[in-house]
């Protein structure tokens, strides 16, 4: 007895094929400057930041949840002559977060939004290429953030925030992450073989150039990324109270080689990396 088709399915499939296949042919194209400045071991300071207590249910995948390493990741693109300011970027990413996704492989499935987008307790589904979605929760907003917490069956294991601010007379859009790999398979492609990594990579990279668009304003400079991770976070899930300030991993403490795989190769700060760059 053949089972009954099944056009989501088929759907998630062909994105999957064709669209990996365009992303692909576009990542090898790509015009945009990528500075990654390497990869380094990162200290306290990359732990995780606080969630509220009443966030926090049995549905929240966090860190502590996940197999290996925390990456602590930062995405940034600073944008000129931008015609929105901070606040408003921000609520174009809660109110049309779909629009600034690379929709050829990837689908967001939202409920049903109050007028003014997402805000806390709301959910969403990041459909993405492979077998895992990333349902993820809204644990705080406010004008110049969006913070989101992974939900159980998410590829990984963490936080994430969009933020936007001014510098210098510039709009600086930013996507931070702390994550481990949501299970065994996905720490194998994550840590060691990076097809993961690198898919994550490309879909942040095109999140920020999104950004800039929406703005109306021009990158400067391309989009900068940098790594730091630590070892299974274990029984210190998050950032001590010490270390209440955030922190910005542009700060390359190189204290130890990478986690074994070749998850990355610590680098002098600064370090300008091509899209090849391992």
């Amino acid at each position: 007895m053949t089972r009954p088709y099944c056009p989501r399915a088929a759907a998630v499939l062909t994105r999957w094929l064709l669209g990996t296949a365009l992303v692909t042919w576009r990542y090898l194209w790509e015009t945009t400057p990528l500075h990654r400045g390497g990869e380094c071991r990162g200290d306290e300071t990359d732990l995780p930041p606080q969630l509220p207590h009443e966030a926090v249910d049995s549905r929240v995948q966090l860190a502590q949840d996940g197999c290996g390493p925390l990456f602590h990741r930062l995405f940034r693109v600073r944008i000129a002559d931008a015609d929105v300011d901070p606040s408003r970027l921000i609520e174009w990413v809660c109110c049309d977060f779909k629009r600034f996704v690379p929709s050829e492989v990837v689908d967001i499935r939202i409920g049903e939004l109050r007028e003014h987008g997402l805000d806390v307790a709301d959910e969403l589904v990041v459909e993405m290429p492979g077998p895992w979605n990333g349902p993820v929760k809204v644990v705080h907003r406010d004008a110049e953030r969006l913070h989101l917490v992974t939900l159980r069956g998410h590829m990984e294991a963490g936080q994430v925030q969009f933020r936007a601010r001014q510098d210098d007379g510039l709009l600086v859009f930013e996507i931070e992450l702390w994550a481990c790999p949501g299970t065994r398979l996905v720490h194998l492609l994550y840590s060691h073989l990076r097809v993961a990594k690198e898919i994550q990579l490309n879909m942040w990279v095109r999140f920020c150039l999104a950004a800039a668009a929406m703005s109306g304003g021009r990158p400067v400079d391309g989009v900068h990324i940098s790594t730091r991770w630590l070892p299974s976070p274990g029984t210190a899930p998050v950032r001590p109270p010490s270390s209440a300030g955030r922190h910005s991993p542009d700060r390359a403490v190189g204290q130890g080689a990478p986690p074994t795989g070749g998850s990355g190769v610590a680098g002098p700060r600064g370090e300008r990396r091509g899209r090849g760059s391992r």
